[in-house]
């Protein structure tokens, strides 16, 4: 991919990719509403990702105190729920597709789908103003994406709890149910954000790739399955890559290892 085309300009989202780290931030006022043109944007931003071996991860974050309040109510209508789901669906697809790892940030009230996108997250990190509600039943629905990961993330009875009742969670009771990794305070959290991006960064990123893709995809399968699966990417594309044998290499050599991300 030409880098040129991170420069171009959205509408609703801000989109940066200079290296390492691709950010996004969602830049909707005030509410960071979910609109098919915004999550047209977001796939499109994280598709454009599609062969940048020097992006090593992606950050999500928010511009406005509400990290996202879902769903619009325009297009929650019937005459446009099609169209809507399709672009939800296609967010998700966009990340599971790139594997690269997505960090999100959130520093507000996440609601609806605004919360099923931090589902989507391989790392959540969230300040203790971060609250996490899927109210659809008090609109007479009930959320597609969240219905299908929550339980897998937060196990099934908290999942039921939160889908049947609309009740928020704070952020710890988000940290203590493991959908949330770390709850810093507000102060802490550029440093912390920072400190996270550093560790990951500093590998490789098609290693990284294949570690996520390992993970996602064996979620759910039978054991001997998922192990299958498992070595049958470390045997035939892990052991392939120069990173690896560099990786090797620099273990028998004392020193630290040069990536190449190839």
């Amino acid at each position: 991919m030409d880098k040129s085309d991170e420069l171009k300009s959205y509408d609703f989202i801000r989109f940066e990719a200079p290296a390492s780290v691709a950010h996004i931030t969602l830049n909707f006022p005030p509410y960071n509403v979910l609109t098919v043109p915004l999550m047209k944007e977001l796939a499109e931003a994280i598709e454009s990702l599609d062969g940048r071996s020097d992006i090593k991860c992606i950050l999500l974050d928010s511009s406005q105190r509400m990290f996202s309040a879902g769903i619009s109510l325009e297009d929650s209508k019937p005459d446009r729920v099609f169209q809507t789901l399709d672009a939800f669906t296609r967010v998700f697809q966009a990340s599971s597709e790139l594997a690269k790892p997505l960090v999100v940030v959130v520093n507000g009230a996440a609601v609806g789908a605004g919360s099923e996108l931090v589902a989507f997250g391989d790392m959540v990190i969230a300040t203790p103003l971060a609250r996490f509600a899927q109210p659809e039943v008090k609109m007479g629905a009930f959320p597609p994406f969240a219905a299908i990961m929550l339980p897998q993330v937060i196990g099934p009875k908290r999942a039921y709890e939160l889908i049947l009742t609309g009740e928020a969670m704070t952020a710890e009771e988000a940290r203590t149910l493991g959908f949330v990794n770390r709850v810093v305070e507000e102060k802490d959290l550029e440093a912390t954000v920072k400190d996270v991006l550093a560790r990951i960064t500093r590998f490789s990123s098609p290693v990284l790739e294949m570690a996520k893709r390992v993970i996602s995809t064996s979620i759910g399968l039978p054991l001997t399955e998922a192990i299958r699966r498992s070595q049958n990417m470390y045997l035939n594309q892990l052991a392939s890559l120069e990173d690896s044998k560099e990786g090797l290499q620099a273990v028998i050599e004392k020193r630290k290892p040069v990536w190449r991300n190839k």
